[in-house]
Formats: C-alpha cells, structure tokens, sequence
C-alpha cells in the first residue's frame, strides 16, 4: 500500500503531522508512505525512519503533479486542505482523506468570541484522518529527528552554558505573537539562569538586544557584586541566526526549560518532552495547537474581549495597546 501525506508549510504544522506518518508507516503492512511539503522545509525529513520518499513543491505546481502521478499512490492523507492540494487530489483521482481546517468555527471565534471549537488537540484530528484505514493513534507524542551532524555538541556553546541552560525561542511568525523587546528582557530576568535565545536572522537584532542588556562589561566588578548580593544569575547566548533549524532543535533538546512563543520550535519542544512555558498573544491555545503530550505552562492575558485578533497574527495590534502580550504575568518558578 502506498500513501501519500501531504502538508506543505509550515515548520510547527509539519511538526503536528509526525504522529501521522508514524501511525501509518507502524500500523499498516507493507505501507510506503510517501510526504509532500515545500522544497523549504526539507531538511525536517532527512532522518525520518518513518518516511519512505519525499516530493517536494518548487517553482510549479504541475511538474509537482507529474512527479506525483508516476507514483501510483492507492491513498492521500491531506493535512493542508488548501487550493492547490485540492488540485492534487483531483488530479491523481484516487480516494483522499482530508484534515477539517475548521474555518467557520475559527472565524466565529474571531470575530464574535463564539467558541464553537471542539476540546481536542490539531495532533488528534490530524489522526482523524486515518481511521479509515484502520489507524488508532499510538499516544507517543510528535516526533523531530536530529541528523547526526546537526547534533550540538556543548562545547560548541559559552562555558557559562554548558550546564543547566533554559531556551528561549523569541521568534515567530507574525509580531503580535512575540513579546515586546522590554517585555522579553523582564522574562530573561525572571528566568534567572543561563538562557539560549533562539530563533531566525530576522530575530538576530532583538536577540543582539537582550544579550546586551546582561552583558558584563569590563570595570563593572563592584556592580556585579551587587547581582551577586541579589541572586541575579541570567547570562545570555543570542543563537538567533547561527544554527539552521535542526541544530536549533539539538539546542531545544539539551534545554532543561523551554519558554516559547506559539510557533514551531514550541511543538519541537514538544517533541522531545520538555517542560515548556508557551506564550500566547493575539492566537489562543483554543485553537488545538497547546503543547502536544508534555508539561506545559500558559502565559495569557485572559478576559480580553479583542482577543483572539486573528487565527494567524498581524505585524502589529490592531488596537495599538497590544495588551494580550503587555499584560501578560509571569507568574513562575524555576528550581
């Protein structure tokens, strides 16, 4: 039996579909399983046992459909559901099964704060679509596998974090899901210990930032006694930019704390068991994209009648208050 899973973007979503392609690859007899992303993402593939071969989206679609077509698939699992994976289905014609976006149901949310959404994680609809063939979901969490030379070795890190080190992923796609830079120093200075700033080039400024803010500088000795007298322990190593995603991932995994915007390296986290503090803004855990089967802490700011704004995020409040992120109590502690 072959099968296609198709999710083209992006890096948490794909993440959420691990459990998929393991069920399928684990429950069925002889399945190839088969997964469809965008060239982009890529390298979140190269050391999956559970997939057999990759197609990936370029420049166009149709020489993406030919590919597809010479495959021969008896099933596609399709966890996009968008306009051009709907051009895929009808073009290979063979029987789909498809993820429910549940659009309406976010869109009352939005726009009308009706919860209409059903109490259950993205991973298990995801798995939803399965049952047809048979699969039961196998309860063992996301999955994300390291390549070898991706690996992180500690010696690569700062001496004062080759220990104990919290990771903090500052990043995500749209800015009403990050903190304000001010309110990203005081959750450094809450945490209180040695911290890992991840995230892409575009978050290397903000991390440049905060690393500076805790910087020891030279002729200070007699004001880091006074950090001492107060127990101030949080150093910084900005990693925004330097390690593609998979040595972020090796970070993530040799963290023993992880704080995390809702973004990919959450699920990531996720993945690995961490104990996690997700920080939630305009986007709402309601949605079903919570920390998937570990320990987990939520940062909101509850009783907001603006929030959620929006399924996705804005580069900006709509409001100009931004109180979802500003208003947010990081009530926490870190043995």
């Amino acid at each position: 039996m072959k099968i296609l899973v198709i999710r083209f973007s992006s890096i948490g979503d794909i993440v959420l579909t691990t459990p998929v392609v393991r069920v399928l690859k684990t429950q069925l007899q002889d399945a190839q399983v088969h997964y469809c992303t965008k060239k982009a993402y890529a390298g979140m593939f190269k050391a999956n046992p559970y997939i057999d071969k990759l197609h990936l989206l370029e420049d166009k679609l149709n020489d993406l459909v030919q590919e597809l077509k010479q495959e021969r698939f008896d099933y596609i699992i399709d966890l996009h559901n968008n306009l051009r994976t709907t051009i895929i289905k009808q073009r290979l014609g063979v029987k789909a099964f498809s993820f429910d976006k549940l659009n309406f149901e976010k869109w009352l949310m939005v726009n009308f704060k009706i919860n209409r959404l059903p109490n259950v994680h993205i991973v298990d609809r995801n798995l939803e679509t399965t049952a047809p063939l048979g699969i039961k979901g196998d309860e063992l969490g996301l999955d994300y596998f390291i390549p070898e030379q991706d690996e992180v070795p500690l010696e690569w890190l700062p001496e004062t974090h080759r220990g104990d080190y919290v990771a903090y992923a500052i990043g995500a796609q749209h800015n009403t899901k990050k903190l304000p830079l001010p309110r990203m120093i005081e959750l450094c200075d809450k945490i209180n210990k040695p911290v890992i700033l991840l995230g892409g080039k575009e978050d290397a400024a903000n991390g440049e930032q905060i690393e500076a803010f805790f910087r020891q500088q030279q002729g200070s000795e007699a004001y880091e006694e006074g950090l001492k007298e107060l127990n101030k322990r949080t150093v910084i190593f900005n990693a925004c930019g330097k390690f593609n995603l998979n040595q972020s991932a090796s970070l993530v995994k040799q963290a023993k704390y992880v704080f995390t915007h809702d973004t990919g390296l959450m699920h990531i986290a996720a993945a690995y068991k961490k104990p996690i503090f997700s920080i939630w803004g305009n986007t709402i855990p309601e949605f079903g994209m919570y920390p998937y089967r570990t320990q987990f802490t939520v940062f909101e700011k509850k009783g907001l009648s603006c929030r959620p704004c929006s399924k996705i995020g804005y580069s900006k409040c709509p409001q100009g208050h931004f109180l979802c992120m500003n208003g947010i109590d990081f009530d926490f502690y870190l043995p």
